[in-house]
């Protein structure tokens, strides 16, 4: 009942709203409000519509007030005017190459994937999204955090994840990373880890710490194993039905925005992944500092099982030339 409630208000706000602007674009993520990346959002959506002088609204909704990110992109691609902040991995479904942008270690730091975006080959695969699925991906820019492994029991090398079940995305590249680091990967919606690991369905999960905390998953789990398997970049995606409907001032002005703001969401959001730690090491939390080298080691192969291998080389090349 409340979720069908929710849908009803949402339906009606984005009725109520077509009535006072020429364009409007529904922004989804399935984080929650007090997000950094959210506030970025917000912020977006005064710059675009300032800058539009209202021609081009934009209206967020957190928390997956529009539905589950699966739901979302079906509506996308059916033409909607609904944009999703969306990591690569699921996207690898509709262009499998793009996948590797969520690919375990591919880089140390998440400003490299700046010399990545740039590249031919990327903008490539952009393209071919677009042409194949009815994705337009209109940058990939978003830094939602690194990702770690949070548990009920101490580990301290891949060994001691034999037989956990740990939640991740139900994405090829996610589900393959994190059988290779020694865990069983399950697979299920985010809102619903938290109840998952209280009532023992799940042993543990892997994310970021700052999504972790809007879940408040510290009162959950006991241990946080610092792996760093994934630097976790995402990009909004939309439609390229409505994107190719806009007039080339507001496709500049929705480009610039939203690159700026993720911009200032992903130095927002390695910002706060320290206070996060301090925070829930505060609550009771034990973070340890693991050997990540025979983590890097197993995970080579999602790059050989997936057909990754030909890509990483020119990517890391890009990154090291920059």
């Amino acid at each position: 009942m409340k979720t069908t409630l929710t849908l009803s208000i949402a339906a009606l706000t984005l009725a109520s709203n077509l009535a006072y602007a020429n364009y409007e674009l529904n922004l989804s993520t399935s984080l929650g409000s007090q997000d950094p990346i959210v506030k970025a959002l917000e912020h977006a959506k005064q710059e675009i519509e300032e800058r539009s002088e209202g021609e081009l609204r934009i209206n967020v909704f957190p928390s997956s007030q529009l539905g589950s990110d699966e739901d979302v992109v079906e509506q996308i691609r059916s033409g909607a005017n609904i944009g999703i902040l969306i990591d690569a991995g699921r996207l690898s479904e509709y262009q499998p190459e793009l996948g590797i942008l969520t690919a375990p270690y591919l880089v140390e730091d998440y400003t490299q994937y700046e010399a990545i975006t740039g590249t031919d080959l990327y903008q490539g695969w952009v393209e071919n999204l677009a042409d194949n699925s009815g994705l337009r991906l209109l940058n990939y820019n978003w830094f939602q955090g690194t990702r770690q492994i949070m548990t009920q029991a101490p580990v301290e090398t891949p060994e001691d994840l034999k037989g956990v079940r740990m939640r991740t995305i139900n994405t090829p590249v996610w589900l393959k990373t994190i059988e290779a680091m020694g865990a069983t990967p399950t697979s299920l919606p985010w809102s619903e880890v938290y109840s998952a690991l209280q009532l023992g369905s799940i042993d543990a999960a892997e994310a970021q710490l700052t999504a972790a905390d809007g879940q408040r998953l510290q009162e959950v789990v006991k241990y946080v194993g610092l792996t760093h398997h994934i630097q976790l970049m995402t990009g909004v995606a939309t439609s390229d039905q409505w994107y190719q409907s806009l007039p080339d001032e507001l496709r500049t002005i929705l480009g610039e925005e939203l690159k700026a703001a993720g911009d200032e969401a992903s130095q927002a959001t390695a910002e706060a992944e320290k206070a996060v730690r301090e925070k829930m090491e505060q609550e009771g939390v034990t973070f340890t500092e693991l050997d990540t080298e025979p983590f890097r080691e197993r995970v080579d192969v999602v790059y050989k099982a997936l057909g990754y291998d030909e890509y990483r080389d020119e990517l890391v090349s890009a990154i090291d030339d920059e």
